[in-house]
């Protein structure tokens, strides 16, 4: 801050906060934008006119434009916003928006002036243009989150809230390091400087926001669900803090409701947020059903072969059936019979009261499991004993995204809260699946799995689907 005399008012720095990485970041974005239009430009034309020739003559000017005109529409749908840039799907969202938009917008334009347009160019060249750029902004991101994981090309928090709150994002920010968030500091109400919550030393209370945004360098203030953070001292601190560009976010209570379930809708003056009951029936749930089955119909015919090999392998390897089957809770508390490879030696279920799990809460997992075969323990580390699981999908106990399929004796130790995971049909993969495994806990796993049911959709069980073959490929947290 800058002392002051009597009467006068109390500025701070005036300069943009925004880090060196984020610019760096977002100028690489660019001309990563500029590479893929240039490439999708330069094979729409190549494929649709194969030579120059003086007929092609507008192509090229248009082919040699197409960079420039699609990374102003890139830039006007936002997507260079350093909020949007490494993390969630909104920076591909607007991507999309982007080609949609221009290939609109071209084809009104030429409708408009009569001009007559390869179509097949047009065709050819937008829809390419967008996905080259999905696929390098995609690139970049994975490269961001591989600095990330080291520690680098983090933004700065200083947290506001209650201890416990503060503590708990704090935990979350170290254990999804991709989001890029690191808590360098907390004020608490009441907080005295020199205590330390979640690790993180405590530097003042909810007045001295934006000295401690000075002091620590930070350019992110997150403030948690506070009573003592009202209305109108959540709007004084925006005030303060726009002085110096500080990126202000705040939590609501309702932290694991996503942003589709929720709008903020003015009601006599008041931003009032307004949030949607989750869609458990009706249309999108018979979507849902009917891409599961024809997904889960491709996938064993494509994977006919090695559901074969791997049938003979585990009969050749231990005596007994290529199958396990086992009662499992599906839907609305129904019972099904679950199909797997059979990863243990025969007998091994009646060995299980003579062990003890390594983890707390109700699931029951052993690390080194000795009942597991060398083959089962293979299969597990890739989920490969679980592919069976796709003719459950088919017959429609299973989803191919949900929560975890739990059996009878788990289900009967569930509270009101968790047996919330049984409105829908549980997944061949889901959230607890991309997000360690086994090596979550008890409460980490029901957390996961609620949230899933709370905010499903396609789109999220899309990118569920996509990042299950990295997680899978790794093998980690799988036994």
């Amino acid at each position: 801050m800058t002392v002051v005399r009597p009467g006068q008012v109390a500025s701070w720095r005036v300069s943009p906060r925004t880090p060196f990485w984020v610019r760096s970041y977002r100028l690489r974005a660019v001309l990563a934008d500029l590479c893929g239009a240039w490439a999708g430009a330069g094979i729409a034309f190549y494929v649709r006119f194969g030579e120059f020739t003086p007929y092609v003559l507008p192509y090229v000017l248009v082919s040699l434009a197409l960079p420039v005109v699609w990374g102003c529409a890139v830039a006007l749908s936002r997507a260079y916003e350093p909020r949007m840039l490494g993390v969630g799907s909104e920076e591909f969202r607007r991507v999309v928006q982007s080609g949609v938009a221009l290939t609109a917008g071209t084809a009104i334009a030429s409708y408009v002036t009569k001009t007559d347009v390869a179509r097949g160019y047009v065709v050819l060249a937008l829809p390419l243009v967008t996905l080259l750029t999905l696929l390098l902004r995609y690139a970049l991101r994975r490269s961001l989150h591989r600095r990330r994981a080291a520690g680098q090309c983090m933004r700065k928090v200083v947290a506001v809230g209650h201890a416990a709150s503060v503590e708990e994002l704090v935990c979350f920010f170290r254990r999804e390091r991709h989001h890029g968030m690191q808590v360098v500091a907390a004020c608490l109400p009441g907080g005295v400087p020199g205590e330390r919550v979640g690790e993180v030393p405590v530097a003042g209370d909810l007045s001295d926001v934006p000295i401690v945004v000075e002091q620590f360098a930070a350019d992110t203030v997150a403030v948690l669900a506070c009573p003592e953070m009202d209305g109108q001292a959540l709007r004084r601190l925006a005030w303060r803090l726009e002085r110096t560009h500080t990126e202000l976010v705040v939590a609501p209570a309702l932290m694991d409701v996503a942003g589709p379930r929720t709008m903020i809708r003015p009601v006599a003056g008041l931003p009032l947020l307004h949030v949607e009951h989750p869609e458990l029936a009706g249309a999108r749930q018979l979507v849902k059903n009917v891409f599961d089955r024809l997904v889960a119909v491709a996938l064993l015919v494509l994977l006919a072969p090695v559901l074969a090999g791997l049938a003979v392998a585990v009969r050749a390897t231990s005596p007994g059936p290529a199958l396990f089957r086992q009662t499992r809770v599906g839907r609305d508390g129904k019972l099904f019979t679950i199909l797997k490879f059979r990863t243990m030696r025969r007998g091994s279920e009646r060995q299980k009261i003579t062990l003890v799990s390594d983890r707390e809460g109700v699931l029951f997992k052993i690390r080194n499991d000795p009942r597991v075969t060398p083959l089962g323990t293979l299969m597990r580390r890739h989920s490969l004993d679980e592919l069976p699981q796709l003719l459950n999908v088919l017959l429609g106990h299973m989803s191919l995204v949900g929560p975890r399929p739990p059996l009878p004796d788990e289900v009967a130790r569930y509270g009101d809260d968790v047996r919330r995971r049984l409105l829908v049909r549980p997944g061949l993969t889901g959230l607890w699946q991309v997000s360690g495994r086994s090596d979550l806990s008890w409460e980490e796993s029901v957390r996961l799995d609620l949230r899933y049911v709370e905010n499903w959709s396609l789109t999220l069980d899309l990118q569920i689907l996509w990042k299950t073959w990295s997680a899978v490929a790794r093998g980690q947290g799988a036994y």
